[in-house]
């Protein structure tokens, strides 16, 4: 069924080349202090029964893994599953790192927390964790994504988080990173930096990864209990990936099973145009390895090496680079990445809700888009597993203004 994948790198952080920790000296010391009590926290016992508590009785899980039975027979090929992450507390799959990464803050004493966002729902689901936890928080936010998720800059305040929106680059998810860093770096000692994706400087994206890979455990077990077999595809939305990887981890050693990232191809190959970083295949330009904030990994810059601008319809696809595992996984052939247009994003987002009854975030109509584009070139045999990482609600001004 399955053979070994193994990460040829033996240094901790390190997904082959990529990732590692690539920060001011002011940064080590919090980051190899953060290290060391997670190190501590994945081997404790209490610390283990309060995540896994609070994952089922205050989030939600386990997710349910619907058989989307009209969406399968409107493509006439797969079998399709969504693993709906939707339905979870807040309305999409952050709030299970935002968990964890509380209880963390909480583990080693720090009473305040600040976080970045793009799409909103990292920023709701950490001011969710830092109300029921009694910490303060502090959420940076591009004031271009402030714009187009007031419904989610709303909730965030109503849960009694302080919202400071970021004019500085291209007012996005990126500038928002940089600020809360800035924080961090200012107020070190009170301060948590609850990082949202599978993105910056060892530990997070190994951190965020294991937060999240509750995902694909749950998926496994429902589709081995549901069909008696193993998916053969599997499909998320990647921007920074911890949706993606959260699913994917639990199928890494089954090389059977086919992983399949759907990055935002915006509206144009253009650099500028797109957030497509491991896009090259499809044409789209300016993706190459380098380093942004605090990771080795795949970003898009000019030909002097800066960052370049993004464009996406999703607020929380629009980022210049990806996640440090997503770009080993991709070098290493062992998952396929694509990029989908802003307008197959939307017809896939009126497909769901009219099939299946579910408006689905902007992000995860991506993933449609892409299962949509791929279906005409599989079977009745093959078995897909979508994840549904999000819900529509914070898009509907964006839905209604274009659709």
């Amino acid at each position: 069924m399955s053979s070994q994948i193994v990460n040829p790198a033996a240094v901790p952080g390190r997904f082959g080349p990529y990732g590692g920790r690539y920060v001011p000296e002011t940064l080590m010391v919090p980051l190899f202090e953060l290290e060391r009590a997670y190190e501590l926290a994945k081997a404790d016992a209490a610390f283990q029964s309060e995540f896994h508590g609070l994952l089922k009785n205050f989030a939600g899980r386990p997710t349910a893994l619907q058989f989307a039975s009209r969406l399968t027979a409107h493509l006439g090929g797969p079998r399709i599953y969504l693993k709906r992450e939707d339905l979870l507390h807040t309305g999409a799959h952050k709030i299970n790192n935002a968990i964890g990464q509380g209880l963390l803050g909480v583990k080693m004493g720090k009473p305040r927390i600040v976080a970045e966002t793009g799409a909103g729902q990292h920023g709701v689901a950490s001011a969710t964790i830092a109300a029921h936890l009694g910490l303060e928080c502090v959420v940076y936010m591009g004031t271009e994504d402030m714009a187009r998720q007031a419904l989610n800059v709303s909730r965030m305040r109503m849960l009694g988080a302080q919202v400071v929106g970021v004019e500085a680059g291209s007012r996005t998810l990126k500038d928002a990173i940089n600020e809360a860093m800035r924080d961090w770096v200012t107020n070190i000692r009170t301060t948590y930096y609850l990082l949202g994706s599978v993105l910056g400087a060892h530990p997070y994206p190994t951190m965020v990864r294991d937060f999240q890979s509750v995902i694909g455990r749950e998926a496994r077990d429902q589709i081995l209990a549901t069909e008696r077999r193993l998916p053969t595809h599997l499909y998320a939305c990647v921007g920074g990936g911890s949706n993606a990887i959260g699913l994917f981890h639990a199928f890494l050693q089954d090389t059977s099973v086919k992983m399949v990232g759907i990055e935002a191809g915006g509206r144009g190959t253009e650099l500028g145009e797109h957030a497509a970083r491991l896009g090259i295949a499809q044409g789209y330009t300016g993706a190459r390895p380098g380093i942004l904030q605090g990771t080795y990994t795949y970003v898009l810059q000019n030909a002097d090496g800066q960052i370049a601008a993004t464009h996406s319809i999703s607020a929380g696809l629009d980022y210049p680079a990806i996640g440090p595992e997503h770009a080993w996984l991709a070098d290493e052939r062992r998952a396929e990445y694509a990029a989908i247009s802003d307008d197959a994003a939307l017809a896939a987002a009126r497909l769901l809700a009219r099939t299946e009854g579910i408006i689905p975030a902007l992000e995860s109509a991506h993933a449609i888009a892409g299962l949509v584009d791929r279906a005409p070139q599989m079977t009745k045999d093959d078995l897909v597993i979508l994840n549904l990482s999000g819900r529509g609600d914070k898009d509907m001004d964006t839905y209604s203004r274009l659709l």
